[in-house]
């Protein structure tokens, strides 16, 4: 059964950081220009919090909050769900539909280790069932000839 793991093993194992009192500004920049839709807030290694799209959506836009002075501690997901690269990804799939998440951070021995998201597992997963399909079709059209 896959694991975390087997998904952080294709990444580049560079995750997207910021700290707690950093401006809601300087993380949007940095999302927007690494195109990616969150950031793990961190206090050295240790996982604080998550600020994602929905975050700039709803606690800063919706609240008419100045992104310039409003600090991410103020805005972060927190407590934030994670995982191990232990964990299968059948349970990572079902803590982020059950929390409506996209973005799990992946801690081992209390540092952060990479982050998977709900993207990944299902690239993945359609990988496995293509495998699948083409080994059961070789099977199905070589038995046939």
């Amino acid at each position: 059964m896959p694991t975390a793991q087997d998904i952080l093993a294709k990444k580049t194992g560079d995750v997207a950081k910021i700290g707690e009192d950093s401006d809601v500004i300087e993380a949007v920049k940095i999302m927007s220009d690494r195109r990616i839709g969150s950031l793990v807030v961190a206090r050295a290694e240790k996982v604080v919090g998550i600020f994602s799209e929905r975050d700039v959506l709803c606690r800063v836009v919706a609240e008419r909050r100045d992104p310039e002075t409003t600090k991410i501690k103020d805005v972060m997901t927190s407590p934030v769900a994670c995982c191990q690269s232990s964990s299968k990804l059948a349970e990572c799939r079902t803590v982020m539909t059950d929390k409506r998440i996209r973005h799990l951070p992946v801690v081992d021995d209390g540092k952060l280790v990479g982050l998977i998201s709900i993207g990944d597992i299902v690239a993945l997963e359609q990988g496995e069932q293509r495998r699948t399909i083409e080994y059961l079709h070789e099977y199905l059209h070589e038995g046939t000839r």
